[in-house]
């Protein structure tokens, strides 16, 4: 209704004494007030019914409203939004009908207006798009314990000012969170325990991802550390991810922003009341919560232990009897000939095999990984591979 620019209210009693006097054409009128003759028989029609009270703009609210949510279940979707501040109008359908043996639920777009209404939503900032390279040398994880991941979330501090290293591990497969431990450092010896316990309970994976980083990558040879050796002596394949690509292990990383939404803004008073809140998330992310990419399932149902049960004593490599085997010394050196050729202190105390391919000079290997070539005209430590590309952790290769 186009009424010019002073109080609508005034406007209308004007218009509808002017009408009622009946001494204007009323189309004249109309047009006079910049209104439709639909709009002004409109008010008249309110006016000689009601009164001046007619005057007042309406509630467009329809009368009855078969289409309503009861109630009760708006009451069951606030109270699951309130405890699970992330989740959104997709999940908690899903969740409020299973708890509750519900047969029929509003629809999402419902839900979300229902969340907004109670003051439950928050602005989410846009995020620029990134450019995605190549990730045709990753492992696409088709089942179970075909590639976990792990990472460090990022540290932070409790309330009480110690420093806060969560370690997790996911099955990317189910996305399933098999460990979010606390750890005194992204060192080693505080590392190894962790995996280590985890593969007592769930079995091992056949690939491993991790980054660059210490403890999983170094700058030795093939980017191998101590602990990323000891997966290969496993029987565990190691990849890496491109160095400054974390979206190449997206998924995740995508946890990471969960587990740091609902477990850390604020952080707990202390990392031993930290680690409870990791804890309860582990629980409720692997049981209680629909994962949308797996089409609503939780990943609990997806996700089975590993038939490659973890013994402790891993079996030795076994190399073709025309190779030649040396252990890494202490210092990460193998001896041959009387001299010394450097493999990194990774390796200390594994076999590698070594084979001739032409006069003093030999491939050196670990398992089925080639690390590179001895020449015996040369001492120090290895070259890169003279007969096999030479796989590093930079190309986001497998070794």
């Amino acid at each position: 209704m186009a009424w010019k620019e002073v109080e609508p209210m005034e406007e209308r009693i004007r218009f509808v004494i002017m009408a009622s006097r009946e001494d204007d054409v009323f189309s004249n009128l109309c047009r006079e007030f910049g209104i439709s003759r639909k709009t002004g028989y409109k008010w008249l029609n309110r006016y000689e019914e009601y009164g001046l009270a007619g005057m007042h703009e309406l509630s467009r609210r329809p009368l009855n409203s078969p289409n309503r949510v009861e109630d009760w279940i708006e009451s069951l979707i606030v109270r699951e939004r309130r405890r699970h501040r992330s989740w959104g109008p997709k999940k908690l359908r899903e969740v409020v009908a299973d708890n509750h043996e519900l047969e029929s639920m509003p629809a999402e777009s419902t839900i979300g207006n229902i969340i907004k209404r109670h003051g439950l939503t928050r602005k989410k900032k846009r995020r620029s798009k990134v450019m995605k390279p190549s990730r045709e040398t990753l492992t696409k994880a088709t089942r179970p314990n075909e590639v976990w991941a792990a990472d460090f979330k990022g540290w932070f501090r409790t309330k009480d000012g110690q420093r806060c290293d969560p370690l997790t591990i996911s099955d990317l497969y189910s996305r399933y969170v098999l460990g979010c431990r606390i750890v005194a450092g992204q060192k080693i010896e505080s590392v190894m325990p962790v995996f280590r316990n985890v593969f007592i309970k769930k079995g091992m994976p056949e690939v491993i991802r991790v980054d660059n980083g210490s403890p999983f990558g170094s700058r030795g040879v093939c980017g191998l550390s101590k602990l990323s050796a000891c997966w290969l002596n496993l029987g565990i394949t190691v990849e890496f991810i491109e160095p400054g690509h974390p979206e190449q292990n997206g998924k995740h990383e995508r946890m990471h922003r969960t587990l740091k939404d609902e477990t850390a803004r604020p952080p707990a008073a202390t990392p031993k009341a930290q680690q409870r809140r990791f804890d309860r998330w582990r629980r409720e992310f692997n049981h209680d919560r629909p994962h949308e990419a797996i089409g609503m399932q939780k990943p609990a149902q997806r996700y089975q232990c590993s038939s490659r049960r973890y013994t402790g004593s891993p079996q030795p490599p076994s190399y073709p009897l025309h190779y030649e085997v040396r252990k890494v010394k202490t210092h990460g050196a193998i001896k041959w000939k009387n001299q010394f050729y450097y493999v990194g202190e990774a390796l200390h105390g594994m076999a590698l095999g070594l084979i001739d391919i032409a006069d003093g000079q030999y491939e050196v290997y670990f398992n089925d990984l080639l690390l590179g070539c001895l020449n015996e005209q040369n001492t120090g430590g290895l070259r890169p591979p003279a007969s096999a590309p030479q796989y590093s952790p930079d190309q986001g290769a497998k070794v």
